[in-house]
């Protein structure tokens, strides 16, 4: 993509989100976004075919480097030199929506928290299936899957709903001491 498509596409998510944070996604038109945004809608339609996709999009951008196999040292934290355990991803993961925060929340303001979620999901139960071994309980590996997915999903709900106000080494250290791990 070249620099001109990356700006119109971040107009895009700038905007979407704008109006994700005063309207129900399904009362957004692809009209409100184009006007927001300021292109054209030929321009809207090259880069998404839906709002949905639009959404997608957004989150997999989001989730690409959080939930890559490589953890790079970053401005704000570095997980980098570490042994990539499991406590490291959720901590890394939890830095990065504390950094995606405004989105995040504009996301989480309406029914479009339930598609993000979702999403989300997906990403954090191939995360948990790479250690489910080391989970040492007497339950089918699918049932302890779904457990630590909809559990983290959760603790990541009532950490957005209070306002991210505790640190992402503190909701690891609620969350790791919850599930024994």
């Amino acid at each position: 993509m070249d620099r001109r498509q990356q700006k119109t596409r971040a107009a895009i998510f700038k905007a979407f989100n704008k109006l994700l944070e005063v309207k129900r996604f399904d009362n957004i038109t692809v009209q409100e976004i184009i006007d927001e945004a300021n292109i054209g809608r030929s321009t809207f339609y090259a880069h998404f075919e839906t709002k949905e996709e639009l959404l997608k999009s957004m989150c997999t951008d989001i989730f690409t480097h959080v939930f890559s196999e490589e953890l790079p040292r970053e401005a704000n934290h570095d997980f980098s030199s570490c042994d990539h355990t499991l406590k490291e991803r959720i901590c890394h993961i939890l830095y990065h929506l504390q950094e995606n925060k405004q989105n995040i929340k504009g996301i989480f303001s309406n029914e479009s928290g339930d598609l993000f979620m979702k999403y989300f999901k997906q990403y954090v139960s191939d995360m948990f299936f790479q250690y489910i071994d080391n989970f040492k309980v007497n339950a089918p590996a699918d049932f302890v899957l779904n457990h630590l997915v909809s559990s983290f999903a959760e603790a990541i709900k009532w950490w957005i709903a209070n306002n991210m106000s505790h640190s992402p080494e503190e909701i690891t250290e609620y969350y790791m001491s919850v599930i024994r791990f």
